[in-house]
């Protein structure tokens, strides 16, 4: 580690006084970094397909940090060292959230969604956590969900015997199914992956997003997301649904929305997330 980090150093033309392993690191391993000007959060992954990652979590990073809605780490440096690929970024202190926080995080979440474009997708491929994630441009919603999110995570635990055959519907069906629940859907720009480790309240109150997943979708994915597993307050709703008001479908987006990181943890995790995919499949082909 000592060699990478001073590798690391001549990048930057800093000098590194001290590091030390932190937590945030669910994929990679995390340090924090310290000079006599700066902190940085130090990712570092030794995994073939690492770098690739990391340049898609810098490329991601810098779409939300382009919009100029809401705050993420800017990325240092994306590089490799002996077999191993790391990112290096601007280190976040952050506190605990309280009510104001959270109804800043909705209100800058919801700005990032205005931002808008002509296509879903994005103009590269990316991760949702360490599964790859296509990000094919498509005009339509329901075809882009189905081809770029759905079908691929299916048949990924189709081919993992976590499903079976019988489970899964037709293209033909799920499609009309988004069609008819989706409605007339706007690109936005998405976090993608945002469940609530992936924001930071640092400790001036501002907020930042984390780990992103990026691409162009329907701004309920995040919504959606964000309910799964819990870890925002009410007044982050509230906040958020004056600026983009609750949608016709709202429940049902959400357990269709919900359904692609079912599927996700499913792949990655084993067949604890089985009856939660299971349902969803069930109630609604």
């Amino acid at each position: 580690m000592q060699h990478l980090i001073s590798y690391i150093s001549t990048q930057i033309d800093e000098k590194i006084f001290s590091f030390r392993s932190v937590s945030g690191g669910d994929i990679s391993s995390a340090y924090l970094l310290e000079t006599k000007t700066q902190k940085f959060f130090l990712k570092v992954n030794s995994k073939p397909f690492a770098s690739t990652m990391f340049h898609a979590e810098q490329k991601g990073l810098h779409a939300i940090e382009k919009t100029q809605t809401i705050a993420v780490p800017h990325v240092h440096l994306v590089d490799s060292f002996e077999n191993k690929s790391f990112l290096l970024m601007d280190f976040v202190e952050s506190k605990r959230p309280d009510a104001s926080d959270f109804q800043r995080l909705g209100t800058q979440l919801a700005m990032l969604h205005q931002c808008t474009q002509a296509d879903f997708g994005f103009s590269g491929d990316n991760f949702i956590g360490s599964l790859p994630q296509s990000n094919t441009p498509n005009r339509n919603w329901p075809e882009f969900y189905w081809l770029e999110r759905i079908f691929p995570q299916l048949k990924m635990a189709l081919d993992n015997q976590l499903l079976r055959k019988n489970e899964i519907s037709s293209e033909e069906k799920a499609i009309a199914v988004f069609r008819e629940i989706f409605g007339n859907v706007v690109p936005s720009i998405v976090h993608g992956d945002l469940w609530g480790g992936n924001y930071l309240i640092a400790t001036n109150g501002t907020p930042y997003l984390i780990d992103p997943a990026v691409y162009f979708g329907h701004s309920m994915v995040d919504i959606a997301m964000s309910k799964l597993f819990g870890g925002f307050g009410q007044s982050f709703y509230e906040a958020y649904h004056e600026i983009i008001p609750k949608t016709q479908n709202y429940s049902r987006q959400i357990e269709l929305y919900q359904l692609y990181y079912l599927l996700v943890h499913l792949n990655l995790f084993g067949s604890g997330y089985y009856s939660g995919v299971s349902s969803i499949l069930r109630k609604y082909f």
